[in-house]
């Protein structure tokens, strides 16, 4: 008996969509304005696809992370910890349901 996981992993998806949009966004807002927010999630976004194409490799998120917080370093913005780890996520999941179309 095979099990079909898409179902689920659609699911998981929906619910992380809801979870930034009710607490992820307005917390990044707090944090910056929402034009910086918007610039933030451009540069992340583009980081995050470069790091996708560079770090090929299984077990590189670390080295994918270091390169998007250095990318964005390089632009200017100072982010704490927390604050990449949530851009990366929000990049990472509309990176996904664009693929899960």
């Amino acid at each position: 008996m095979q099990i079909d996981l898409t179902q689920i992993v659609v699911a998981l998806i929906g619910v992380l969509a809801a979870v930034i949009t009710k607490f992820v966004i307005p917390y990044l807002i707090s944090k910056v304005g929402a034009e910086k927010r918007q610039e933030v999630a451009f540069w992340t976004k583009l980081a995050v696809e470069a790091a996708e194409k560079i770090f090929k490799e299984q077990g590189m998120g670390a080295a994918k992370k270091q390169y998007v917080k250095e990318f964005l370093e390089a632009k200017g913005f100072k982010l704490d910890e927390n604050e990449i780890d949530v851009a990366i996520e929000s990049a990472v999941l509309e990176m996904q349901n664009a693929i899960a179309g």
